[in-house]
């Protein structure tokens, strides 16, 4: 179990990749952990911040679980080292994707920053505001979501950004390649879902975070 990390607001000079997890995490899950492994590795990132959002445009707020029980249900799988649980996006006070990725590109720097999703999150990025903004100010690593990838990567984002696709075989320079550009990161599925979790009475229920399957977190999450 990992502790919170201090991340300033204010931001800081510090170096290095790090990959950027948003989402509700309503509760977060081993699939998440298995896309930030998964990142960490092909993309030769420092750390993953793993972002829990104050709130969600795109979903109902009576299904939210409290943000300071989503935030402890990411800190019980994380490592606080490799895998960071912050809540710097409330503090930041941003409430989009782009809104909050601007900010910490301005407050760290020296940081090269890549977006983390998975296919389902990518499928549905065109709903996002400002999503191609977005995608012009951060590069961006697609992971692989069951029945999700073939929607994902023949849809309206991945139309837009098919030109500046690179192989997975080169997913390693992504953080220093000057966006827009994105890679899409085969590899195993995972099919955990954060909704079967609660709806098995694993998240808040006194059984721990983790239950069996469905799908992750998707779409504007903050």
């Amino acid at each position: 179990m990992g502790g919170q990390d201090s991340i300033p607001t204010a931001g800081d000079l510090r170096r290095g990749r790090i990959g950027l997890l948003g989402g509700s995490f309503n509760p977060a899950h081993e699939g998440h952990v298995a896309i930030a492994l998964r990142a960490l590795r092909a993309l030769r990132l420092d750390q993953v911040w793993f972002m829990v959002s104050p709130g969600n445009p795109m979903k109902a707020a009576s299904s939210m679980a409290p943000f300071a029980q989503r935030l402890q249900s990411v800190l019980q799988l994380v490592d606080g080292h490799k895998l960071v649980a912050t809540d710097i996006e409330a503090r930041l006070g941003t409430h989009y994707t782009v809104d909050t990725v601007l900010k910490l590109q301005k407050r760290f720097p020296r940081v090269r920053f890549v977006w983390l999703t998975g296919a389902d999150g990518f499928a549905t990025l065109p709903r996002w505001k400002g999503w191609r903004q977005l995608v012009h100010r951060v590069p961006l690593a697609v992971m692989p979501r069951p029945g999700q990838n073939n929607r994902a990567l023949h849809g309206t984002a991945g139309h837009y950004l098919a030109r500046w696709r690179i192989p997975a075989r080169r997913a390693a320079l992504l953080a220093d390649l000057i966006p827009p550009v994105w890679t899409f990161l085969p590899g195993r599925q995972n099919g955990i879902s954060a909704t079967s979790i609660r709806q098995n009475g694993g998240f808040g229920s006194g059984n721990g975070p983790l239950a069996p399957s469905g799908r992750s977190h998707s779409g504007e999450r903050s």
